[in-house]
């Protein structure tokens, strides 16, 4: 086990959401949204997300327990430090007050690019034959709200253009039927997402804008408390993402992972 790990570790102090180092190896548990994002994170464990996660707990001698959960409540128990960590998690500064990302300190700074998990991108989904649209720059066409699901940074982006949004939907699936029947105009979600989404019976009904209208990093969010009591943990955690993120056999495995979703990251 790395020196680090074996001193001024006590789990108690950081409560409930504390790294567990009973029998010698250090548990983490992270939160991360209860649903399906191909080629990232499947339900089961599998996905880019939990092989990289992997590899980096390999590297330094953790095991991370992963708990999934709607997002929102993800983010709150990161808040509430009753989890150490949540990914894969955008930057907004609103966010700061949630956790430590990799650069920032406190409520201050960027978060470091170089140390992201991945990039993706927001997409905007219609239903056939109907003329909401999107240019890259602004949109046209929007006669009612556009949904996005409940805590997604993406809202932050809708109301920068001042269109009327609707944020009242959990889940990806849920959120398309609601455009189905007619209660919202267009739908903002996920590359990944949308992915899948198209490759379901949705796909004769809606269809995917060509222009994307966001493209972010996204990060491991640590707790304050996590960062607070192990720092120097922290920024090994976040330098080996970026250690394993950029190896051979990582990008390999990413671009195949990515080829069979069609390559829409």
């Amino acid at each position: 086990m790395p020196r680090f790990l074996r001193y001024g570790l006590i789990a108690c102090c950081l409560g409930a959401g504390a790294p567990s180092f009973a029998a010698g190896q250090a548990t983490v548990p992270l939160c991360f949204e209860r649903q399906e994002v191909l080629p990232w994170r499947t339900l089961d464990g599998g996905g880019l997300n939990f092989e990289l996660l992997g590899e980096v707990g390999r590297r330094l001698g953790l095991v991370f327990d992963y708990q999934s959960m709607p997002w929102k409540r993800c983010l709150a128990q990161v808040k509430a430090n009753q989890v150490s960590g949540a990914f894969a998690v955008s930057f907004s500064r609103e966010r700061l007050a949630l956790g430590g990302y990799p650069g920032t300190h406190g409520d201050q700074g960027q978060a470091d690019p170089d140390k992201r998990m991945h990039v993706d991108s927001y997409v905007l989904m219609r239903r056939k034959g109907t003329r909401v649209d999107w240019d890259g720059k602004r949109f046209a066409n929007v006669d009612g709200r556009i949904g996005f699901q409940l805590g997604y940074s993406v809202g932050d982006f809708l109301r920068a253009q001042n269109v009327p949004v609707d944020e009242g939907s959990q889940q990806a699936d849920e959120l398309v039927q609601k455009l189905l029947a007619g209660r919202v105009v267009a739908a903002a979600v996920g590359g990944g997402d949308a992915v899948r989404l198209m490759r379901t019976a949705y796909a004769k009904d809606i269809e995917v804008l060509p222009v994307a209208l966001i493209e972010k990093p996204y990060y491991l969010l640590l707790s304050h408390a996590f960062v607070a009591q192990h720092p120097d943990l922290a920024e090994r955690i976040w330098k080996t993402i970026e250690e394993v993120r950029t190896s051979p056999a990582y990008r390999k495995r990413e671009r195949e992972l990515a080829g069979q979703q069609g390559g829409s990251h």
